[in-house]
């Protein structure tokens, strides 16, 4: 709940702040008007720690950047055709833009930039009221033209004008107000949530990198299941992921098994929260999310439904996995990201097969070996698909999982287990059997590495006479 004694109080420690207090004298020595305006204010009231130092003024571009020279050590322009002047402060990145009445095309998303003349036109054009609040500086007066307050009193998320024009010039916002939803954990309002529903094929409109950076800004949130749910109840999520969406299978009556979409956002939530168990001070692993998300992706395509009410997924594992990259690569996700995702997903059944029998050191070798440089994000994300209600059968599998994460951490105390790979090299193995570079090689070098995985270190010599033994056998 919002304390608004608090959060002014928390605004006038903004307003003091020597970044801000040195702009806010350059602009008004001039007699120009100068507000901290959206996130800054925001988050103040909210009483969130905010490291975002946005302006706005009536300063034109060219003005902006003869003021700010004066108390910057470096500036930059990138944005000037949009209005928006950068430049570092007292040590501290700040941004500055001229006041916009923006009009859009409906068409491509992009804006005819206007330069406008007041503060309040600027607000109305912003995307939610909560973001179109600001505060006049050096005077300290909160400006507030589409009750910001009263919203972020409510937790309710409202555009600042009527939704359907607001998204209407500007589709990207449907995807900002399930970001925000989870940023801020509010709810959208009605009217909101009902033109994003109407809309959301415009959605089509936007580029597909903007997108992706909007759902990557919802997945580094603390809670994205909130987000996403908007994003599915609204179905704005079939625009660019319909695989979420689809995971909703339709409920049979003789035909019994887990609910797949909200296994999979309980899937989310426990991946992020081992995230953070295991590694408190890291940032937001966004491939580890979207495999958590996506990793089920398969089970609508691979679906059987049995004779006596079973119900089976058979390699959607696979299936997800090859779902999962070609969803990533329309999404311009790059090579790295997609790679790691589609590869957790194909992995993340693993550990199931293995725990139903008993573990031998050539299953754990082989384990980490197909993990590779992703072994860590597979033990959180195989550890976070356990969803059962059964707590015998979840301890079991957490007991289980303890097991397989000492026995790797033994052997790799024991055998370099990170770094598997033959006793003898590609060259050793010419040397030994007499053989030039080719195809006969490769399958020496995979028999010694299928012998290394199974028995372990053997030592050069003993795998000499095996290799030796097997290409003999071969004739």
């Amino acid at each position: 709940m919002l304390n608004m004694a608090e959060g002014l109080a928390r605004l006038e420690e903004l307003a003091a702040h020597p970044v801000v207090s040195a702009v806010a004298r350059a602009f008004a020595d001039a007699g120009r008007d100068l507000a901290i305006v959206g996130g800054p204010v925001r988050d103040a009231l909210l009483g969130r720690v905010t490291h975002d130092f946005d302006f706005t003024t009536d300063a034109r571009p060219d003005e902006i950047l003869a003021l700010v020279k004066p108390i910057s050590s470096v500036q930059w322009d990138v944005g000037r055709a949009f209005g928006t002047i950068g430049a570092r402060v007292k040590g501290e990145q700040v941004e500055i833009t001229t006041f916009r009445a923006d009009s859009y095309d409906g068409v491509t998303r992009k804006p005819t930039v206007e330069f406008g003349d007041t503060l309040e036109a600027d607000l109305s054009r912003r995307d939610f009221t909560v973001n179109a609040m600001a505060l006049r500086v050096p005077a300290r007066t909160l400006v507030d033209p589409t009750g910001g307050v009263e919203d972020l009193i409510a937790g309710r998320l409202r555009t600042p004008i009527d939704p359907a024009v607001s998204f209407g010039d500007d589709p990207l916002r449907m995807l900002r107000a399930a970001r925000f939803a989870s940023q801020l954990e509010f709810a959208v309002d009605p009217a909101t949530l009902d033109a994003i529903t109407e809309l959301r094929e415009s959605l089509a409109i936007v580029s597909p990198e903007r997108v992706q950076a909007e759902l990557v800004r919802l997945l580094q949130t603390d809670d994205p299941v909130r987000g996403i749910r908007v994003l599915v109840e609204t179905g704005l999520c079939e625009q660019f992921l319909p695989e979420v969406p689809a995971l909703r299978l339709e409920v049979d009556e003789h035909h019994h098994h887990k609910d797949v979409y909200e296994h999979s956002l309980t899937v989310l939530r426990q991946a992020i929260a081992l995230e953070k168990q295991r590694h408190p001070d890291a940032a937001p692993d966004v491939p580890l999310r979207l495999a958590a998300l996506l990793h089920d992706i398969g089970k609508p395509a691979t679906r059987r439904l049995e004779s006596g009410g079973g119900v089976t997924f058979h390699h959607h594992d696979v299936k997800g996995a090859r779902m999962a990259r070609k969803r990533l690569q329309a999404l311009r996700f790059d090579a790295a990201t997609t790679t790691v995702v589609s590869r957790l997903v194909e992995l993340h059944l693993r550990f199931f097969g293995y725990a139903e029998g008993a573990w031998t050191d050539a299953a754990v070798r082989r384990y980490v070996r197909d993990a590779g440089d992703e072994l860590e994000r597979l033990h959180i994300l195989t550890r976070a698909d356990v969803t059962t209600r059964n707590k015998r059968k979840a301890q079991r599998l957490a007991s289980a999982y303890d097991d397989i994460e000492t026995r790797i951490a033994t052997l790799r105390e024991q055998e370099e287990i990170d770094a598997i790979r033959p006793e003898l090299d590609g060259n050793r193995i010419q040397e030994v059997l007499g053989l030039k570079p080719g195809r006969e090689v490769g399958e020496a070098y995979r028999f010694l590495l299928d012998l290394r995985l199974d028995e372990g270190v053997l030592g050069e010599d003993e795998a000499e006479k095996r290799l030796r033994e097997w290409w003999a056998a071969r004739g």
